[in-house]
């Protein structure tokens, strides 16, 4: 990539970083990628699963179909300002690296047309949602992608606390699953001076926090890791005049295989159900941010592993996966997925940090080792 290129798409980065739109709010970034896209190809398609671009790369000839798959979504988070081109938005911000993402995908598009294909197809894949696990679910299920389904399909994240470029990669499960339970349980208020005539939550909420915790202890990432971490909990309403009547529990589950995913919340339900009816309490389970563990297809993760050499970057190979979720799990249920994790720097910001940034140094770098995965399969020989 020369430094004339490399400008021009931290310029990008940078206007993408000012604009930040949270998941499921997209439409700008949406809209500012597609005008980049049509610069460079004939044939960029939009609201796919909702705010989904993606453009399509096609030879004409027979041969596989290899995608690339970023993100376009923001966080709630405010961010520190200090940058020339901090977020503009008060209270939202590409704090997860996704603008810098968006980037290096622009540079594959923008090589795929000045180099074209020859066989087969690439596509590019711009997902909505991601940080809510719903992103890649609503994009898979949208029918434009029924006729564009890649055979293998390719993406990262940049991963704070590994050296600036380096790559790392996983064999097996790459990423948790995990998924938010809300518990809600309801009994009846009475005065305050009479807590014997209603019907509180109270003892069932101090019982269930402790209990849910219990469950998922965390420990290393083995086939039986499980973690249970409540995030929120509400009794009653703010008044010293009612006791209260109705209380909620917000906990996240995670592990590493979908198997144990099931296992975990049948636990969790039980346990809820359980303390609910002791205290003749009634409960509503429901669930938000659910995504299933992202698994890496080893025919994928050994073209990424020559990817990164021909790219000049020699791979960590891991079998242990990463605590976070990813809702790119979803594309394997169609696709030989994989997913790679950039260095940003043993120093640097974590993610989801009021003070990160992208670093700009690795757009290049993951630019590379997508066009190196392209070429590795499309250049590859026809076989019956």
């Amino acid at each position: 990539m020369t430094p004339e290129r490399l400008a021009q798409l931290t310029a990008l980065r940078h206007a993408l970083h000012q604009r930040p739109e949270v998941s499921g709010e997209e439409a700008e970034t949406a809209a500012f990628i597609a005008e980049q896209l049509r610069g460079v190809t004939g044939r960029v398609l939009t609201g796919i699963g909702g705010y989904g671009v993606a453009a399509v790369f096609d030879s004409g000839q027979p041969g596989p179909t290899v995608g690339i798959r970023c993100e376009l979504d923001a966080l709630p988070i405010l961010e520190m300002p200090g940058k020339p081109w901090y977020s503009q938005v008060p209270g939202k911000g590409h704090l997860c690296g996704h603008d810098g993402h968006m980037a290096m995908v622009l540079g594959v598009a923008q090589d795929l047309a000045q180099t074209p294909v020859t066989r087969g197809r690439v596509v590019l894949i711009f997902q909505p949602a991601e940080e809510t696990g719903q992103g890649a679910r609503d994009f898979r299920n949208d029918p434009q992608y029924a006729e564009m389904q890649p055979d293998f399909l390719f993406s990262l994240h940049n991963l704070p606390g590994l050296d600036l470029g380096a790559v790392e990669l996983c064999s097996g499960p790459a990423n948790c699953a995990s998924r938010g339970m809300r518990v809600r349980l309801t009994g009846k208020t009475s005065h305050a001076a009479a807590p014997q005539d209603g019907l509180s939550p109270a003892s069932a909420m101090a019982q269930l926090i402790p209990a849910l915790t219990a469950l998922g202890p965390g420990g290393e990432l083995t086939e039986d890791y499980a973690l249970t971490t409540v995030t929120h909990a509400q009794l009653g309403a703010p008044t010293f005049g009612v006791a209260p009547g109705e209380a909620e529990i917000w906990v996240t589950l995670r592990t590493v295989s979908d198997a144990r995913m099931g296992q975990l919340v049948d636990q969790a339900q039980a346990l809820v159900r359980k303390a609910a009816a002791d205290e003749g309490l009634g409960v509503e389970i429901t669930y938000d941010d659910v995504f299933d563990a992202c698994v890496n297809h080893p025919e994928a993760v050994q073209i990424l592993a020559h990817a990164c050499a021909q790219a000049g970057v020699q791979p960590r190979l891991t079998t242990v996966p990463q605590r976070f979720s990813e809702d790119f799990g979803q594309f394997a249920k169609g696709s030989k997925t994989a997913m790679f994790w950039l260095g940003a720097g043993v120093d640097h910001p974590q993610l989801h940090n009021p003070d990160y940034d992208f670093p700009d140094a690795l757009i290049p770098v993951g630019a590379g080792i997508f066009l190196a995965a392209i070429r590795q399969v499309l250049d590859a020989p026809v076989t019956a």
